[in-house]
Parts: C-alpha cells; sequence; structure tokens
C-alpha cells in the first residue's frame, strides 16, 4: 500500500509550487514581444534574423535572451552584457505593467493545428534535482550535460529578470491541475491574446489569482501527489520535458548564492523567500491531446558516414536498406518504434537514404546514442547537434560532410513509470512538439533585482 500519510490538504509550498509575481508588458504586442526558445534553431542563423525583424525596435524578449546560435559567437559577452543593461531598462522605464500574483492559465495554437493547455507556475529549485535515481518532487527526464551549464550559468546569474521556456510534465490522467484550472477561468478576459511570430500559432492567457482559485489548484496537487507517491514515501510530481538544462542552472545558481547566504548571516525567511530560489516553468499533463512527442534528431558533421552506419548495424544487430527517396525514409522511420534513418552525400556526390531497420524493444534512443558517442571517440574534428524538426535535419544532411539520423516515434504511455524506474534517458531523447511549438518567452519574473 502506499505511504500517503501527510500527502493530503498540504499547501502548495511543501510540494515546492509557489504563486508567481508575474510580469508582461503594459502594452503587449504578442507578434513581436514573445520569441521562440533560445534552444531551437541553433543552425539556423535565418531563423533568428527573422526574428529580428519581427521584433524590430519594439520592447521584445528576443532583447532579454542569447539565441544559442550566437553561443560561441565572438561577440558573446558584449551580448550577454547588452541583455542585462535591457532588462533594466525595461524595468526602469515603464515597460512592464505592476506585477501581477497569480498563476496564469494558457492556450497555445499551433501551427499544425494542435491546442496545448499549460499553467504557468513558479517552482521551488530545493525540491528539484536533475541527478539520476533522484527522488525530488521535479526530475529531470534527460541526462544532463554538465558542461552545458557553466554557459548558461553566464547568463542568469546576476541577471534582473527571468524568463521561462522551462516546461513541466504532471502525471495527471484526469486533467484536474491544467484542465480544471482552464474551467474556471475561461468566461474571464485574458491577460494576453494575439499571434506569435514566425509560424508560432497563437496564445491566450488568464489569470488564475482569488482565493478560491489557488485552494482549487491547491487541491488538484495534492490529488495528483496522493496518486504518485511511491511506497516509500517519496513523491514524483513532476518531469522535466522541455528545459532540463536551463532547470539544472537555475539550480546551480541558486546553490551558489545560498551559499553565500548562509556565509553572510542571511535568516531563514530571507533564503525562504529570495526570488533567485524560485523558476517559472510551464506545467503541462502528459496526457493533454494537444501535446505531441516527438523525437530529437542527430546531425554529425566531420564523419565518415557509412562507417557510422555499419559500425551501428553491428552494434545494435540491425540491417542496413537503402531505400528511394525522402519522403520513404521519413515514413519507414515514422512507422516504427526501431528504425533509424540516415540521409547523406556520398564521395561521388550523391544523395544516399539509408534505412537502419533494428529489433530493439526498449526505447530505441537509450540504445542508439550510448553507441554514437563511443564512434565519436576516435573522430577528433567531428561535431554533432541536436535538431527539432525531420525538415532541417533532411536539409541538413545533404550537405557535404554531414549526416542526418532520423530518430523513430516517442511513446508516453509508460513515461512516468520509465523515468522513476530507470532514472534520465539519454540526452536530447525526444521534443515535446514540433521545434515551431516549442514554448515561446512571454512572462517574465524579478530574479536578481
Amino acid at each position: 500500500m502506499k505511504n500517503t500519510e501527510n500527502t493530503n490538504n498540504k499547501n502548495l509550498e511543501a510540494f515546492g509550487l509557489r504563486v508567481p509575481e508575474i510580469l508582461l508588458p503594459a502594452d503587449i504586442d504578442l507578434s513581436s514581444w514573445s520569441v521562440i526558445a533560445c534552444d531551437q534553431y541553433t543552425q539556423d542563423l535565418d531563423y533568428w534574423k527573422k526574428a529580428e525583424a519581427a521584433a524590430g525596435t519594439k520592447p521584445s524578449t528576443l532583447n532579454l535572451i542569447l539565441p544559442e546560435v550566437y553561443l560561441n559567437a565572438p561577440d558573446k559577452q558584449d551580448r550577454i552584457a547588452k541583455i542585462r543593461k535591457t532588462m533594466k531598462s525595461y524595468l526602469d522605464d515603464g515597460v512592464f505593467a505592476p506585477a501581477k500574483k497569480c498563476f496564469v492559465y494558457l492556450e497555445r495554437k499551433t501551427a499544425f493545428g494542435r491546442t496545448r493547455k499549460g499553467l504557468v507556475a513558479q517552482i521551488d529549485l530545493d525540491t528539484y534535482e536533475w541527478k539520476p535515481f533522484s527522488k525530488a518532487n521535479i526530475r529531470a527526464t534527460e541526462a544532463t550535460i554538465v558542461d552545458r551549464i557553466p554557459p548558461r550559468k553566464e547568463i542568469r546569474k546576476g541577471a534582473p529578470l527571468e524568463l521561462p521556456h522551462i516546461m513541466l510534465l504532471v502525471n495527471d490522467k484526469d486533467d484536474i491541475l491544467v484542465g480544471g484550472s482552464g474551467a474556471l477561468v475561461k468566461n474571464r478576459a485574458p491577460l494576453y491574446n494575439g499571434e506569435l511570430m514566425n509560424n508560432g500559432g497563437s496564445i491566450t492567457g488568464w489569470a488564475l489569482e482569488s482565493d478560491d482559485d489557488i485552494a482549487a489548484v491547491t487541491a488538484a496537487v495534492n490529488k495528483i501527489a496522493e496518486a504518485n507517491t511511491a511506497p516509500d514515501g517519496s513523491t514524483f510530481l513532476f518531469a522535466v520535458g522541455d528545459g532540463n538544462h536551463s532547470l539544472a542552472t537555475a539550480k546551480a545558481v541558486w546553490d551558489e548564492y545560498k551559499a553565500e547566504l548562509v556565509a553572510s548571516g542571511a535568516s531563514e525567511a530571507e533564503i525562504a523567500n529570495c526570488p533567485v530560489r524560485f523558476a517559472l516553468v510551464e506545467i503541462v499533463n502528459i496526457y493533454d491531446k494537444g501535446l505531441t512527442f516527438e523525437p530529437i534528431h542527430r546531425v554529425i558533421f566531420g564523419i565518415d558516414n557509412e562507417k557510422l552506419i555499419s559500425t551501428l548495424a553491428e552494434k545494435l544487430g540491425g540491417k542496413i536498406k537503402a531505400v528511394a527517396s525522402q519522403k520513404e525514409l521519413e515514413t519507414a522511420v515514422k512507422n516504427s518504434w526501431a528504425n533509424f534513418g540516415f540521409d547523406y552525400v556520398d564521395s561521388d556526390n550523391n544523395q544516399k537514404f539509408v534505412l537502419l531497420e533494428t529489433s530493439i524493444k526498449e526505447l530505441a534512443v537509450s540504445r542508439l546514442q550510448p553507441e554514437i558517442d563511443e564512434f565519436l571517440k576516435n573522430c577528433a574534428n567531428s561535431e554533432i547537434d541536436y535538431i527539432h524538426g525531420t525538415e532541417e535535419v533532411l536539409s541538413l544532411g545533404k550537405k557535404p560532410g554531414a549526416v542526418g539520423i532520423l530518430l523513430p516515434p516517442i511513446a508516453k504511455d509508460s513515461f512516468f513509470e520509465t523515468i522513476n524506474g530507470r532514472g534520465p534517458l539519454p540526452r536530447k531523447s525526444f521534443s515535446m512538439g514540433e521545434a515551431d511549438e516549442k514554448r515561446f518567452y512571454l512572462e517574465c519574473r524579478k530574479l536578481f533585482c
């Protein structure tokens, strides 16, 4: 029997949740203000140039983030300094309306005809852990690459504002948290409503702020916690769906800052209520019909493509099969849980489409990625990138010296159970939706102020 003692009637803080103080522009134009997550289109500078054109001279979250396409740019430090300056000016110059203490229920209609529902909330970073086999309330779903945290810390540490692109999954078959929040607010005037730039679709958000609203959210969280409490008493409440490294960075920044606070003699109340202790997130029900799980594909540069494919076939016990077209390759991969597709230009400058058929029973990426990592150990000048969306990965595979690798679909039925039992998946295992469906920056919150 589950040990559910004390899981009923707890307040939100017991589960690592708080009502955030949301900052939105006083005169909000979503088509220029809101921009896609920084870790999208990492090889597509044209996308970000289009974003700059859409933002124009208006206030925009584009001016508050560092798109990762510029992560290795020679002017990175200048960009970070400009971000800090812009954050301060937006706070000082009246860009924002007064902060509103509320959760935000949102509905995002994407260009793919899907509607995803979410709840923007504030989480306590002390209730989150990315390390494998954690028993924390909030856990990572994918392996965290420690080397990716320091560059992100440069941006977050000391930043006056934070903007969320982190999405947490909740295991809520009855949809009492996100869906229940939506039922409360749908007849109210929205906080914001409008179209998003660059094929982003549209979004509408409503505030949950009354005592009754908060009580309803609290009751839902208690019920979900009870259903997700293990015999050992640990509760797996939320799984990080998107933004794992950003959340790990937020925790690293908080752990350092907390140590500074303790060393300076800060009180328990000061530590408990420090803004840096928290992070804004969007909570999404894993069973939301508008939420699709998409594989994150790979592109590798600077290797012997045919040797990679033959090595993977040997290691995974697979069969190599040439296919006639890109469409045939996409179909063969999408219709199986265990097939991989390769797109590359051979030494005679011919475009090749190759299918690797395997009989893997477990999540396919968990077998593929370790073998890729092992292969790349002997490829000194190689580089790997992780790509959301088939169109971009197949386009990159047409470039000389590159191979695009299509991964099969991801099932979500036993997602929480798998993470709870086996620990985080390999890095970049899945994506929630296509690239254009990723979270757009919109809401803000004061951080280091």
